[in-house]
């Protein structure tokens, strides 16, 4: 996909001056300004975040040249419509240090013919707001790209000279403004941003453009943020959404720090495929069956059968059960049997370094989710690990295991979330992976009610029944009827119970189909 809003900041002899051979222009390093020559002014705003609003090019272009300029000699002028025309346009722009402003379609049309014997009046004005900055801007110039460019501004009076933009007989007197150096600008990429961007590269602010407004979904993007300053920052459009929530993000990509699978984004982009179960102990899954090393090269072994069926990366998983739900109540009474940090933090470090995902699945018993979750604070703060509550194992007061089958309000769930999200967003980690088990709709109580929003958080419901391939698909369909919005969704594969087990092909081609899938 071309980026639009990437173009060379070349010197544009044909534009500025006569006389230029065929040999490319050196880059020049801008002039001292001088008091004989206009200079235009700039300032960036005053917020340290800013997100401009406007969706059009015209919009765009007008609102960045607010932004960033005071005042300006001479304004560069493109037809919205001639994308050709504004390459160049925007080249003079930022060679000369003047903001870029569109035109809309249709204005600086040819002037209809006069009735004969009457006075000629001027056409009205097709585009009021560009006219008004121009105004604003103090400009007695403009270089125009374009015949309807060029007829527009002629009808902004003697006061304004009008020069074409590539006619090569003209060279404006005019000089850049100090560059806006400690700014960092973000684009979209595509024709709409190319003469915002323009406006921007010409105050001399640094410019990064996007395939996405989420940096944290463009690997590029992340890799041109890593390690810059980014205190002061102005978005070019209201595609970037609220300046808190962009600046969340803007601060996540600038770490630099990526996910198994690349970026910083979890769905869609990636396929994870997990083996279940919990360390040292094979009757609870295939993850216990093997050791660390071993565990390691069979996850990324069946993660390797999906590869040639999916578009995205397959990513190898660990969902290591990490406080199991026990018989006994235990000497705190909650029937639940919680493992050391320290034992599993191997696992945690192995699986990262081998660009494995882990996530962490709690069965809390009489416990609370949250109280349990708190207690692996320190391994939930790496960048590769992700939460799976799993409500059949979290009873009431008198219930026990393998008599009832446990489940959680929506509400437990959303304090959950909520202190996920908020540790995710103070170590300005990628998005982190929130998994809820479910194989019966009564273990999420107002499972309507449960809070999918997180801009740091995958929520995922997964289907862990098992059984012949009609009793899964009842319980797919089941779970899927009045599920919350915004949702992704995940299979479980059992060796042992399932009659058969599903062959990767059967997974993946499940509707929809699962982004996540785990082995027991």
């Amino acid at each position: 996909m071309p980026r639009y809003g990437v173009r060379a900041a070349t010197v544009s002899c044909l534009l500025l001056a006569a006389g230029c051979g065929t040999e490319p222009a050196a880059p020049q390093q801008r002039p001292t300004p001088s008091p004989a020559v206009p200079v235009a002014r700039t300032a960036a705003p005053a917020e340290p975040t800013v997100v401009l609003p406007g969706e059009t090019a015209v919009d765009l272009a007008l609102a960045t040249s607010g932004a960033l300029y005071l005042d300006a000699p001479v304004v560069v002028l493109a037809g919205a419509a001639d994308e050709e025309g504004q390459g160049p346009a925007a080249d003079a722009a930022v060679e000369i240090g003047a903001p870029l402003l569109l035109v809309p379609e249709g204005a600086g049309g040819a002037a209809p013919t006069p009735t004969p014997g009457a006075s000629p009046e001027p056409p009205p004005d097709a585009a009021p707001e560009v006219t008004a900055e121009v105004r604003r801007l103090g400009a007695t110039a403009v270089l125009a790209f374009g015949d309807a460019p060029a007829r527009w501004a002629a009808g902004l009076g003697d006061g304004v000279r009008v020069v074409r933009g590539g006619t090569g007989t003209d060279r404006l007197p005019v000089l850049p403004a100090p560059p806006l150096a400690d700014l960092l600008v973000l684009a979209l990429d595509g024709p709409d941003g190319v003469a915002a961007a323009a406006t921007a590269r010409a105050s001399g602010a640094r410019v990064v453009v996007l395939d996405h407004p989420d940096p944290r979904r463009d690997r590029d993007a992340i890799g041109a943020l890593a390690g810059e300053p980014t205190d002061r920052l102005l978005a070019l459009g209201e595609r970037f959404g609220s300046a808190d929530r962009l600046r969340r993000r803007v601060d996540t990509a600038a770490t630099g720090v990526e996910l198994p699978g690349g970026g910083q984004f979890l769905f869609p982009g990636r396929r994870m495929v997990a083996l279940y179960g919990h360390p040292g102990d094979p009757g609870l899954g295939v993850l216990g069956e093997q050791g660390l090393d071993a565990a390691i090269t069979r996850a990324r072994r069946v993660a390797e059968e999906y590869e040639s069926l999916v578009d995205e990366p397959v990513v190898p998983t660990f969902e290591i059960i990490t406080t199991v739900a026990s018989a006994s109540a235990g000497s705190d009474g909650d029937y639940s049997r919680e493992s050391d940090v320290s034992t599993l933090r191997p696992w945690i470090e192995e699986a990262g370094a081998a660009g494995v995902y882990v996530v962490l699945d709690l069965q809390p018993g009489r416990a609370d989710f949250l109280t349990q979750a708190k207690r692996y604070e320190e391994l939930l703060a790496e960048p590769h690990v992700g939460l799976a509550l799993d409500p059949e194992w979290r009873l009431g007061p008198n219930e026990r295991h393998m008599v009832q089958i446990g489940s959680v309000r929506a509400g437990e769930v959303n304090d959950v979330a909520s202190w996920l999200a908020e540790l995710t967003r103070r170590h300005r980690l990628p998005q982190k992976l929130l998994v809820l088990h479910q194989f019966r709709l009564d273990m999420i109580t107002d499972r309507a009610s449960v809070e999918t929003g997180h801009d740091e958080l995958a929520v995922l419901i997964h289907a862990d029944g098992f059984g012949s391939a009609g009793q899964k698909f009842n319980t797919w369909s089941a779970l899927h009827a009045d599920a919350p919005d915004r949702v992704w969704w995940g299979w479980k594969n059992f060796y042992d119970e399932d009659r058969p087990t599903f062959t990767p092909r059967q997974t993946v081609d499940v509707d929809p189909s699962p982004v996540f899938v785990s082995y027991q």
